[in-house]
């Protein structure tokens, strides 16, 4: 936009206020303009008074988002509008009641729209009713994405501010950004449906802060009920307080959510901060009387326990907003407003520490993604490498909008953030976004007309770009949707790109009872034989959920009390697209005549030489017979049923013994163990079985169950 532009519009938009101003008058409050109607006069008045008592908690200056109370301000004006409402149905042609109107409805979290005509009318019956007039009307335009008439006003208002007036110079020339920047957004939009969640988890109270397990199976969320904790009514919002809901999905449907009760919930606020991906651990929000701060509750069995206050490397004077677990439960992100930062809100990360067992110090994760305005709602995805958070002080499009940043190769520094795009971002505030493991759908909360109360929970579903009629094998991101593509064909599923990650969940239970058993669960890097992350089944139900990145050749060990452990192994390339797996594990107790494969053992090429990758398989097996020393057992090799039948015996009986060699280097005595080539006479999966497989890779997998490494208890 040019400067000759914007004179003609300002000379324009000038003349009209003058047309207008002849043809409108400002109307006092005097009640000798009105002495026909004086009761109404005087009860008119009452509310006058009444509401500009309430209104003027808070003085009349500038009001910029990034420097209110917006809470107070909002629940203050609340009181106010209808007040104010009933003298303006007296007497609509005050000014300065309109304009008092108009911002009332312009801090509303429901009916910001309304502010509009309020102020186009305290214009019109006066145009200095305000010395920012034009900046509110600059930002009712902006919320009706009427941009070049935001920007317009945006102008005025700034031709009007002095140096004397930094932060609404600084205020007034964002404003004109974000206008830039959603005529931008608007004309690009990602190809997303958003739909309303439904009546099963929304109601007529405010619905927001959605937080999701890895495979969207539990849903907790954050409401202001009538069902909250106590029943009690928060001071200065006239709202019940917030509490924490739950819900999950059963047979596709999701059930009706519940109080998560008085273990998670107190007479005060709680909120929804983050859940860990298999949903065994979840952080909440305490306002603690003005210090916010997080809180931790894990799942026992079927309980949560009473929330922890997380430690002061977490936890300041200041306030602590957001927070999100990584998917190794190693690392955490949070938001805090402690000195020090590159802004206001900042992220932050921490690390756990095995040894002291509790989160190290904090460090800022960078001037990257931290701006000096707020950055809110963190959310590190279970592919480790991708964040999104809310922000103000990037290329938004109005308030805080959703933006996502990548981790870099060096695996600390992150990319430049990327507007996640119109119509997810809004020109509203958009926060308290999470997204699935896959991708594939989000959540967050928002104000829509199809709305059931003031503050829904919406699902997003990311479509991806329209295809072209040359498709590109190339796997796009989420973060990398782009313009749709004008020439397309036309397709009726429409199948958006999904993370490079695996789900693995399942249930561990005992192989002949089948109940479900509480366990830990170690995720190891085969290749370079080191453990990255530690995990536990719930106690009552035996489910267990595990993310793992593609990219890794992974072991999964499984150990209960009584039971001999249980692995598995994962070999998940770069290219492999998100999957969900479901694997029951089944473990044997340790008693005569139990046997398990070990998964994780490996040899060379038609050769008996164990791989390096399997020192930690056979390190396990050497722990278990020193923690049983009267423990004697058979390990046995067995090839498929590919080879000659000699050689296969003499493949795998130098196999099986060089696990024997392994485990007597390590101290145990050779009397406790047996070796013994099986060659293809115990195969798992039969010739005739291989042979009705369809393809090739069925055919193969089924080969490689036959060619194992057992071990089965002789003695006890």
């Amino acid at each position: 936009m040019n400067t000759k532009f914007y004179t003609i519009v300002i000379l324009t938009f000038n003349f009209l206020l003058l047309t207008f101003n002849c043809l409108a008058q400002d109307v006092p409050f005097d009640k000798s303009l009105f002495k026909e109607r004086k009761e109404e006069f005087k009860l008119a008045k009452e509310k006058l008074e009444q509401g500009y008592a309430i209104y003027e908690v808070y003085p009349e200056t500038f009001m910029s988002v990034n420097h209110l109370d917006y809470r107070g301000r909002a629940s203050s004006y609340k009181e106010a509008l209808p007040l104010l409402f009933e003298a303006n149905k007296f007497n609509s042609d005050n000014a300065q009641l309109n304009y008092r109107i108009g911002r009332c409805y312009l801090v509303s979290p429901v009916y910001k729209e309304e502010c509009l005509p309020h102020f186009l009318k305290a214009q019109k019956l006066n145009p200095n009713v305000a010395r920012d007039i034009h900046y509110f009307l600059g930002m009712c335009y902006q919320l009706t994405m009427e941009f070049d008439k935001a920007i317009a006003a945006f102008k005025i208002h700034q031709s009007v501010l002095t140096g004397k007036d930094p932060i609404e110079v600084e205020e007034t020339q964002n404003r004109i950004k974000e206008c830039e920047m959603g005529k931008k957004l608007v004309a690009k939009p990602v190809r997303a449906f958003i739909d309303n969640f439904g009546s099963v988890v929304n109601s007529k109270y405010p619905e927001y802060g959605a937080i999701i397990s890895a495979d969207e199976s539990v849903m907790m969320f954050t409401s202001r009920r009538n069902t909250t904790t106590g029943g009690g009514i928060a001071e200065g919002l006239n709202e019940y307080y917030e509490d924490i809901y739950i819900t999950t999905k059963s047979g596709g449907q999701w059930t009706t959510p519940v109080n998560m009760g008085t273990n998670v919930n107190s007479n005060e606020h709680d909120a929804t901060v983050a859940v860990a991906p298999d949903a065994q651990s979840m952080i909440i929000y305490k306002d603690d009387k003005g210090d916010g701060n997080l809180y931790e509750t894990k799942l026992a069995g079927a309980t949560w326990s009473k929330p922890i206050k997380m430690n002061k490397n977490i936890n300041t004077k200041y306030h602590e907003s957001s927070a999100s677990y990584s998917n190794d439960a190693k690392t955490l992100y949070f938001v805090s407003n402690k000195p020090g930062g590159f802004g206001e809100h900042d992220i932050y990360y921490t690390k756990w520490d095995p040894i002291k067992k509790e989160w190290g110090l904090a460090v800022n994760v960078g001037p990257v993604v931290n701006t000096k305005y707020n950055e809110e709602s963190v959310v590190i995805h279970p592919d480790g490498k991708t964040l999104y958070f809310s922000s103000q002080g990037h290329e938004t499009m109005g308030g805080y909008d959703i933006f996502m940043s990548k981790l870099q190769a060096d695996g600390v520094t992150w990319g430049k953030p990327e507007n996640i795009g119109y119509p997810i971002n809004s020109v509203d505030d958009d926060v308290f976004f999470v997204i699935n493991a896959s991708g594939r759908r989000g959540y967050y909360s928002s104000f829509k007309a199809d709305g059931f109360g003031e503050k829904d929970i919406y699902m997003i579903t990311f479509l991806g770009p329209e295809k072209p009629v040359q498709l590109s094998a190339e796997d796009n991101l989420l973060a990398n949707i782009a313009e749709p593509v004008r020439e397309k064909i036309i397709e009726k599923q429409v199948d958006a790109a999904t993370k490079r990650i695996t789900i693995l969940k399942g249930v561990v239970r005992d192989a002949k009872t089948l109940k479900p058993l509480y366990s830990d669960i170690e995720l190891i890097d085969v290749e370079e034989n080191k453990t990255l992350a530690k995990f536990e089944s719930n106690s009552t139900t035996g489910k267990y959920l595990v993310s793992l990145p593609s990219g890794k050749n992974y072991g999964l060990i499984v150990r209960a009390e009584g039971y001999l452990f249980h692995s598995e192994n994962f070999n998940i390339p770069e290219t492999a697209a998100y999957q969900e797996v479901e694997k029951n594990i089944d473990l044997e107790r340790v008693e005569v005549g139990s046997k398990i494969v070990l998964k994780n053992i490996f040899y060379d090429y038609n050769k008996a030489t164990l791989r390096d990758a399997s020192k930690n398989e056979l390190d396990r097996l050497t722990k278990l017979l020193q923690e049983n020393p009267s423990l004697k057992i058979e390990l046995s090799a067995h090839t498929d049923s590919r080879g000659g039948d000699k050689y296969n015996e003499e493949l795998s009986q130098k196999r099986a013994q060089s696990c024997v060699d392994y485990l007597i280097n390590a101290g145990i005595s050779t009397d406790r163990l047996v070796s013994k080539g099986y060659g293809e006479q115990q195969l798992i999966v039969s010739d005739a079985e291989i042979a009705k497989l369809k393809f090739d890779d069925e055919k193969e997998e089924a080969h490689q169950q036959n060619r194992r490494t057992e071990f089965k208890i002789l003695s006890k």
